[in-house]
């Protein structure tokens, strides 16, 4: 059977104005007055084909009208819906199933792309991401129905995806890559003087801010396998690589975790891992973290999620011993699903390091907020800020004349753009920018940054 690329389905999509669904088992978008008798009569008999449960037979009705160009949104919705069940066939080989779903994805997707506040074709896609395991995608898009005011009896069904979705043991996979513009790669002063005793010292040209052109790589995965009712194991890992021209800023990290994940009542679960953290700077190891992170969730009404996570790491350096010591990490995060739309996000935490130089230890206390809007066209707009305090202890001389300890003040401002429509071997494009900005009463110890992201993003 011949199926209809995705690009294709886009770029048909794009010639339809949408309208509103409607809430049936398997309704769709209501018909133009404006289609022929002809397109009725064959739409209406790939309906009642769906209705009768055969959808193979549906998709051989449909499949001729999009490849002869005569498509409107029910087409393309009958079409998304017809795969779905035909990938639930028995019998079939799983290229077969799969290629179905992303058939049925890739009508969904197409639809949305124009009108993204269509939450009829919201839910059918999450159900298609749900049939093919990407449990990730499948319960945002899910979340985005609970905010689109439902019908009582869909919102339940949601609801029960979502707890299968936390219940079952899956992989899940992230990767990425970017290029990384960075006016400040280092994060260091512009400042060439430094006073001490009020005398006028002359930093040396090296130690100034550093520019250039980066590249990043990044990924993860998780597996989560079911030990009880209400118990899951989880061990996982994940590494990032980010380069420079040279290697004076280079950097890798790698990090893995395990430990049990228990599923409460009413949509809370919580989590207990150990975690292992390796640095290098260049190609020389800088430090490593061993300890215990502790996460748990809670969901407080249909549109609005709580998270939180406490860590505890022991800090030890390769050659700077001094820096050795504890490091605590406490976030809480709020999520509110304003509508099909539009995310709104809150988050706040403390962070504490307490390593052997008294000088280096400190305390931060951060608040942030963002916001995420999908548009037509495929667009997906955000920008976020954060503001973190962070104070020191010790003598701070002759960073500070007095010998006083030194304070932080740390602004940082986010926006992203990224297109849903444009996929390049399953991997879409984000442009991201950030600007901060560090304000200190040390000497030195403030700067002025702005780093971009053009990001390739992947989530299986």
């Amino acid at each position: 059977m011949p199926m209809v690329p995705l690009f294709r389905l886009i770029a048909l999509c794009t010639c339809f104005l949408l309208a509103a669904p409607s809430w049936g088992e398997e309704s769709e978008p209501a018909l133009p007055e404006s289609q022929d008798s002809a397109g009725v009569g064959s739409i209406d008999e790939a309906r009642a084909l769906i209705d009768a449960g055969r959808f193979a037979d549906a998709l051989a009705v449909l499949v001729p009208l999009l490849e002869n160009g005569g498509m409107e949104a029910n087409t393309l919705f009958l079409y998304g819906v017809a795969a779905r069940g035909a990938s639930q066939g028995p019998g079939l080989e799983e290229e077969t199933r799969e290629a179905l779903l992303d058939e049925a994805i890739a009508a969904f997707h197409a639809m949305l792309v124009e009108a993204p506040g269509l939450v009829r074709v919201r839910l059918e896609l999450a159900r298609a991401f749900f049939l093919k395991g990407e449990d990730e995608l499948a319960r945002h898009h899910f979340e985005a129905v609970l905010a689109g005011d439902v019908p009582e009896t869909v919102a339940d069904n949601v609801r029960r995806f979502l707890d299968e979705i936390r219940s079952r043991g899956r992989w899940s996979f992230n990767l990425g890559m970017a290029l990384a513009p960075d006016s400040n790669i280092g994060g260091t002063s512009d400042e060439r003087t430094i006073y001490i005793f009020n005398l006028p010292f002359q930093r040396d040209a090296e130690e100034l801010t550093t520019s250039g052109l980066g590249a990043s790589v990044w990924g993860g995965a998780e597996y989560q396998v079911a030990i009880g009712e209400n118990l899951r194991l989880r061990a996982g890992a994940e590494a990032a690589r980010r380069e420079y021209e040279g290697s004076r800023f280079d950097q890798f990290f790698l990090a893995g975790h395990v430990g049990p994940r228990w599923l409460l009542e009413d949509g809370t679960e919580a989590s207990a891992l150990a975690s292992v953290r390796q640095r290098w700077l260049g190609t020389v190891p800088d430090h490593r973290d061993m300890g215990v992170r502790f996460e748990a969730g809670h969901r407080v009404s249909p549109r609005v999620t709580m998270s939180g996570q406490a860590s505890w790491h022991d800090r030890r350096y390769r050659t700077r011993s001094h820096l050795d010591g504890p490091v605590l990490d406490v976030s809480l995060r709020g999520s509110w699903t304003v509508t099909a739309t539009v995310r709104a996000d809150l988050s706040g935490g403390y962070e504490s390091a307490r390593p052997k130089l008294e000088r280096e230890r400190n305390s931060s206390r951060w608040l942030g907020a963002g916001v995420l809007v999908s548009l037509p066209l495929g667009f997906t707009v955000g920008g976020s800020g954060e503001f973190r305090w962070t104070d020191y202890e010790g003598n701070w001389f002759p960073f500070i004349s007095d010998g006083s300890s030194r304070e932080d003040r740390t602004r940082s401002l986010r926006a992203s753009v990224h297109n849903r429509a444009f996929t390049v071997y399953g991997f879409s494009p984000e442009m991201v920018v950030v600007n901060e900005k560090r304000e200190s009463t040390a000497q030195l110890h403030g700067y002025d940054r702005t780093r971009g992201e053009l990001r390739f993003v992947r989530q299986f």
